[in-house]
């Protein structure tokens, strides 16, 4: 199956917020809130990380991914300088480990070196997309510290096939 993108728009706000809450679930589940106060901590966590991200990469790409013309994903990337970074990635749970991340990032590296930026990311160590990256090319900035919950990781076009 294929997949396309488009711009965000403003109707796609409650989208995005249904994807970062089902990217939350697992962890939010074990923490024995009632649904209420999930609801309200997922949204202040979402609008916090929103406001963060406006102001940290003000130009950035933010598009949806769509199976079937149906929103199924996000990914937003700042192409704005030297080296890209890929801001977010995101899938909803029913179309991870399927390859569709996979392609999504295949198509963004072909870019990325097509225009020959490196680019950057930022994942939870325990993340399992982490793997994904690695086996993509994207190699830790630095050896990753077990105190901090984050690694950065860089995929340069010169190296990688992508």
């Amino acid at each position: 199956m294929s997949f396309s993108s488009r711009p965000t728009q403003d109707s796609d706000e409650g989208f995005l917020f249904t994807l970062y809450a089902a990217n939350r679930e697992g962890e939010l589940a074990t923490w024995g809130w009632t649904p209420p106060q999930r609801e309200a901590f997922l949204r202040m966590q979402w609008l916090a990380q929103r406001r963060s991200w406006a102001a940290l990469f003000p130009g950035a790409s933010d598009h949806l991914v769509l199976m079937e013309g149906r929103p199924v994903g996000r990914l937003l990337v700042d192409r704005g300088g030297a080296v890209w970074s890929l801001v977010d990635v995101a899938l909803m749970p029913s179309h991870q480990g399927g390859g569709l991340g996979t392609r999504v990032l295949r198509e963004l590296l072909a870019e990325a070196g097509a225009a020959r930026r490196p680019l950057t990311l930022h994942v939870l160590q325990a993340n399992p997309a982490r793997r994904l990256y690695g086996r993509l090319g994207f190699l830790d900035v630095a050896p990753a510290r077990p105190e901090e919950p984050y690694v950065a990781m860089r995929w340069t076009p010169a190296t990688n096939a992508g």
